[in-house]
């Protein structure tokens, strides 16, 4: 009798035992699998994408105020950085991310007459623009300009990026050029609000 209730012990413990180790497996598991987690998501953010959020209309109507979505730091650092691309420019003395369109590369003249663009004297198309949006700005404009008049001539490592909401961005005209090293990343993937839905153009 003393074997059975030492065997049914025995076995009883074995059952805990057993159930313990299934627990602390499950749990294990689940910690690995959160480490795993976080470990994907600091790479995936310092090396390849970094969430952004637009503030303010400077980028309108091509982004709107409050919209999210993310920009890829991989294609920054592979591809360089091209004319027209939108990037996300990191203003120190603000600590503030801002996302503007690059207008002007290293070692070029940029003139604006009569809201043409020039480079170096040759007048590039500015086909990122909303037409009825400039229309309707230089229609209610004391100028009748969308973009007002300057030159400037840039560096060895200076973009110019400018809002394509020229009236109401505070970009490279207010800080100057911005170094390749301010520029942390390039290309907007929007996914909120829907309608704007995708990449941005």
């Amino acid at each position: 009798m003393f074997e059975k209730l030492k065997l049914k012990i025995l076995d009883f413990l074995a059952t805990i035992f057993i159930s313990v180790l299934i627990y602390l497996d499950e749990i294990i598991d689940s910690i690995v699998t959160v480490i795993i987690t976080i470990v994907v998501s600091l790479v995936l953010v310092n090396f390849f994408f970094m969430p952004i959020v637009v503030n303010g209309s400077s980028m309108f109507p091509t982004l709107q105020d409050n919209s999210y979505g993310f920009s890829n730091i991989f294609s920054r650092r592979v591809s360089g950085i091209e004319r027209f691309d939108i990037v996300v420019v990191y203003l120190e003395e603000r600590d503030e991310n801002l996302v503007k369109r690059v207008i002007g590369l290293p070692n070029e003249t940029i003139t604006f007459t009569n809201d043409t663009l020039y480079v170096d004297g040759t007048p590039i198309d500015q086909f990122f623009l909303d037409e009825e949006f400039v229309k309707e700005y230089q229609d209610s404009s004391y100028s009748g300009l969308f973009t007002n008049d300057f030159t400037i001539t840039l560096g060895e490592d200076e973009y110019f990026c400018m809002g394509d909401n020229r009236p109401r961005s505070a970009d490279s005209r207010l800080y100057g050029a911005f170094n390749q090293s301010q520029i942390v990343s390039k290309d907007i993937f929007i996914i909120f609000p829907f309608n704007l839905f995708g990449q941005a153009k």
